[in-house]
């Protein structure tokens, strides 16, 4: 396991190779679908060099209910351009994300895949700093954390290495010996 503290430097970042696993300790950002829109169009100087995380948490209080993350593909619309704007160093979440996104990792930050199915886990490692447009809505809003040993995987590095990528080609690989006849 290798220990990160946010806010992570370059050289951290350009350490990290798929397949490795992650403890990130320190402050992390939660951004779905409205943050991420809303941190385009508007600037909130928190969130650079930052890390976030694809998660709408369940928060009762200051207290993390459960912190799971959501998957991270349908916000590859947003993700260059808010590593771009805002030095992003890491984004979390489940399922992977496209080749746009890998490509705007390349040299500046990485994906941290967490498990899907596990925000009450993630949760006992998480708390309340603080919540920026609570008007979104409890999963949309954007949730300053501080997480502690959160364990991730880094699925797709700053070198330009896809972790998913190559699942997908070894199942397609198995697929196809499965149904073509063999003689």
């Amino acid at each position: 396991m290798i220990s990160l503290k946010t806010p992570l430097k370059k050289e951290d970042i350009q350490k990290l190779n798929v397949g490795d696993r992650v403890l990130l300790s320190g402050t992390i950002f939660t951004a779905r679908d409205k943050a991420c829109n809303f941190l385009l169009q508007n600037h909130l100087a928190e969130i650079e060099n930052s890390a976030i995380y694809h998660c709408g948490p369940i928060v009762k209080g200051n207290k993390v209910i459960s912190a799971g993350p959501t998957t991270s593909y349908r916000l590859n619309q947003y993700t260059p351009e808010l590593i771009e704007k805002y030095g992003v160093k890491a984004i979390i979440g489940k399922g992977g994300m496209d080749e746009s996104v890998l490509n705007a990792l390349k040299g500046r930050a990485v994906y941290l895949s967490a498990v899907g199915g596990a925000g009450v886990i993630y949760a006992t490692a998480t708390k309340v700093k603080n919540v920026y447009k609570k008007e979104f809505g409890m999963p949309e809003a954007i949730w300053e954390l501080e997480v502690k040993d959160f364990p991730a995987i880094v699925t797709m590095d700053s070198k330009g290495n896809n972790l998913y990528a190559k699942v997908f080609q070894k199942s397609k690989k198995a697929f196809v010996k499965l149904i073509l006849p063999t003689k």
